[in-house]
């Protein structure tokens, strides 16, 4: 992986949140890492507009659009990394946090490693 980040994550679940760029509210996902891939549980946002429309079956629970998604695993997670948008993503594994994308540089890779670590 020339010119990328890599992420090696331990555990089965992570959070992934950044406050949108156009429409400045937040976001927020939780993945579960599974056999076939990441697996994205559950999405919330604060509002819509600028491509941040809540999913089908969302409800309003205390200002955020929180609602299950019905895609399938994927294989990894490509985040930009331009360090010019309004936030960074923050990345959470229990009560460990980290924030990506804070300055300019290549795409950061989120997947889930073999069973060699790998």
């Amino acid at each position: 992986m020339v010119g990328a980040k890599a992420l090696a994550l331990v555990g089965a679940s992570f959070t992934l949140s950044w406050v949108h760029s156009v429409e400045k509210t937040g976001w927020f996902e939780r993945w579960e890492v599974t056999p076939a891939g990441l697996h994205l549980t559950e999405a919330r946002v604060q509002g819509s507009g600028a491509g941040m429309d809540p999913g089908e079956g969302a409800k309003l629970v205390d200002g955020w659009w929180v609602w299950k998604p019905t895609l399938p695993p994927l294989p990894e997670l490509i985040l930009g990394d331009s360090g010019a948008t309004v936030s960074p993503w923050t990345l959470c594994t229990g009560t460990t946090c980290m924030a990506l994308g804070q300055k300019p540089g290549p795409a950061i890779h989120i997947r889930p490693c073999g069973k060699d670590g790998s």
